[in-house]
């Protein structure tokens, strides 16, 4: 094993456990309320639903190693919406009662990592070219 594919390996999984925990999260605690709050900051509720499934199928995919890019960039897409919608405006380390966009930041920059570099070695489906 080398440590690159190690490293690979432990980040594509700390990545999909942190969105899959965001997405249970949504979905346990009422994702109605959820869609009532992006409702209230000016999105459409319907893109809670949405996005409460990217993070939560996209987070056990990217865990195994399923569809790697293609849930690499929803999760970006993701991200880019949640700093330009929501965290921007709160500044890079946040304003006390709410997080900033570093956080989601290095969300960002790991999904652009596993766009450009595919799964790894250690997934449940791997091509030769990654």
């Amino acid at each position: 094993m080398k440590n690159y594919e190690l490293g690979s390996f432990i980040l594509r999984v700390v990545l999909g456990v942190s969105f899959l925990t965001h997405g249970i999260l949504k979905f346990s605690t009422g994702i109605a309320g959820t869609a009532g709050w992006f409702s209230s900051i000016g999105l459409p509720g319907f893109l809670a639903y949405i996005v409460a499934v990217i993070e939560l199928v996209g987070g056990i995919a990217m865990i195994l190693g399923i569809g790697t890019r293609i849930v690499a960039v929803l999760f970006a897409i993701v991200m880019l919406g949640g700093i330009f919608t929501v965290k921007l405006s709160i500044g890079f380390v946040g304003n006390g009662p709410m997080a900033g966009w570093e956080l989601d930041l290095a969300y960002l920059a790991m999904s652009v990592y596993f766009l450009l570099n595919g799964s790894g070695k250690y997934a449940l489906f791997t091509k030769k070219n990654g």
